[in-house]
């Protein structure tokens, strides 16, 4: 079982976007993914199509009432499974931040729960540290760090990486990451720019996949579909495929 975060401290970047669509990628490939929705604004929730979910029902029962995964966990009609955030996740650093075992929470869940499976499992974080945040990171054998191609997300990538190595020094392990570019534009000379830069900063850490600025990527989410769904021949949906055959290549998602 492969436990992927895909995280980024600066918002719209396409992370979500990133989680849905790596998600329902594997789930072609009959991989049976997971996901868990671990941002209090819910938004891979709604991406999923789920407009209304209530507490007892999400991940924030498994913080705060100790439920299993497993009794959290919906089985979408499109076959997939998701673990579904309402808002009142963002109670949980109020409410158990003082608790030194509270980071290890997800970890402990996915092992007790799906320690057997095979199955990759994708959290979309919330961008910022939090107890959230670090129970993902945590549990996570590996990091996918969205980035768009503008100036802004380039210095946030920078001080994310600088967080993540903070962390493996305090939990004594490599966290593996990749990063991928998102809204390139290939008609704006920064948009090369910023992937060149990336590129001199991370090397083989950056995917070669480039997510193309798409609206049919922005559009898919509010119909409560992916991009595979909602337009499968669109740029969006051939960028996500190549996405994901580069990462299962190196073993990503194994």
């Amino acid at each position: 079982m492969a436990v992927i975060a895909v995280f980024n401290q600066k918002g719209g970047v396409g992370k979500t976007t990133t989680a849905l669509n790596v998600c329902a990628g594997l789930a072609l490939l009959k991989s049976d993914p997971l996901a868990i929705d671990l941002d209090p604004q819910g938004h891979l929730t709604l991406a999923f199509g789920v407009k209304s979910v209530a507490a007892k029902h999400s991940v924030y029962a498994f913080f705060d009432q100790n439920l299993p995964l497993s009794e959290v966990m919906q089985h979408m009609p499109s076959g997939r499974r998701l673990i579904a955030a309402t808002l009142e996740l963002s109670k949980v650093d109020a409410l158990h931040g003082g608790n030194p075992q509270i980071a290890m929470r997800l970890k402990e869940g996915l092992r007790s729960g799906f320690g057997d499976s095979k199955a990759p499992v994708i959290i979309d974080c919330c961008p910022m540290l939090s107890v959230l945040t670090l129970n993902a990171l945590i549990a996570a054998d590996r990091v996918l760090i969205p980035v768009s191609a503008d100036y802004l997300s380039l210095q946030g990538v920078d001080r994310l990486d600088r967080a993540l190595n903070v962390l493996e020094t305090k939990f004594g392990r490599k966290i593996p990451r990749r990063v991928v570019v998102t809204r390139f534009d290939a008609r704006r000379k920064l948009s090369f720019t910023i992937y060149d830069e990336l590129k001199s900063r991370y090397g083989a850490s950056l995917c070669a996949t480039r997510i193309v600025e798409n609206v049919c990527l922005a559009e898919s989410p509010m119909h409560g579909q992916d991009i595979y769904a909602f337009a499968p021949s669109s740029p969006g949906a051939r960028d996500y495929r190549a996405l994901i055959q580069e990462l299962g290549s190196c073993g990503f998602f194994n």
